[in-house]
């Protein structure tokens, strides 16, 4: 008589835990780059917003023959913006409407610190 010993294919617990222990390590190396990327995708945002307030500001002066040291509204602004609304700083920061045209547009926000300092140049 002849008995079939058959062994199944499966993982042993070993070989499962080595696999999640290579998951975990993985994992706690990129999540810290992703925070990073996402941070610095927010800093060039919120500086290609401050790009978009001062072309406006200078533009604004330009059609109104205003100077550097002539500060604009708001809501004068804001006409020359796209859908005639501020932008949003995608960290949820405030921009600072400088008073005159000639100084340059700057934000309080929260990635400030956290990255390089948010400056138009």
């Amino acid at each position: 008589m002849r008995i079939n010993t058959f062994r199944g294919g499966g993982f042993t617990l070993v070989e499962i835990m080595i696999v999640v222990a290579i998951i975990g390590i993985l994992a706690a190396i990129a999540l810290p780059n992703f925070v990073k990327a996402r941070n610095n995708s927010q800093t060039n945002a919120c500086i290609n917003n401050l790009r978009q307030i001062d072309s406006c500001a200078q533009q604004w002066a330009l059609e109104n023959k205003k100077y550097d040291t002539d500060s604009p509204v708001t809501s004068e602004i804001i006409f020359y913006l796209r859908d005639r609304k501020m932008p949003e700083c995608p960290a949820g920061g405030d921009y600072l409407f400088e008073p005159t045209v000639g100084a340059t547009p700057c934000v309080r926000c929260p990635n400030d610190g956290a990255l390089l300092s948010h400056v138009l140049q």
